[in-house]
């Protein structure tokens, strides 16, 4: 897995964000979450420039959103999409580089890193932040930020 061992500490920027928002264990909920919150792209992209991909998650309880940083706030949110201005803030920010399927591995040594450094972790949402396209780019060349709130 090629993930960077060290964080870097980063200002996250507030963000225009609309989501598709479920409950319960990750490996379950968070493809489901895609496979919904993709759907919705084209009635979106009428009206909105989406900028990203990324999905915010809560560890307790299990909440897991996947969705779209959008240009500014969203016109006509399409029923199934929530919107919030996420606020971002300061993060933890570590790097994988490699297929989504390592995701899960790379999130609980990212987590297990933050724990043995005692980095003073905020209650906020954690972020996947997808920074190239799954559908152009190769499996071994998809960056992802994995990025833990701190204090």
């Amino acid at each position: 897995m090629n993930l960077t061992p060290e964080p870097e500490t980063v200002n996250f920027p507030a963000t225009h964000y609309v989501f598709v928002e479920k409950h319960g264990d990750f490996p379950t909920i968070a493809g489901q979450a895609w496979q919904s919150a993709h759907t919705f792209i084209p009635e979106l992209l009428m009206k909105n420039k989406i900028t990203g991909y990324m999905s915010l998650y809560k560890r307790g309880p299990n909440m897991y959103r996947a969705g779209f940083a959008l240009a500014a706030a969203p016109v006509d949110v399409p029923d199934g999409l929530a919107y919030e201005k996420f606020e971002g803030g300061k993060y933890a920010k570590f790097v994988l580089t490699g297929p989504y399927s390592e995701l899960p591995a790379a999130s609980g040594q990212v987590w297990k890193t933050v724990a043995e450094k005692k980095l003073p972790v905020r209650d906020d949402y954690a972020i996947e932040n997808y920074m190239n396209d799954p559908r152009v780019t190769p499996e071994d060349q998809l960056i992802t930020e994995i990025l833990v709130p701190t204090a």
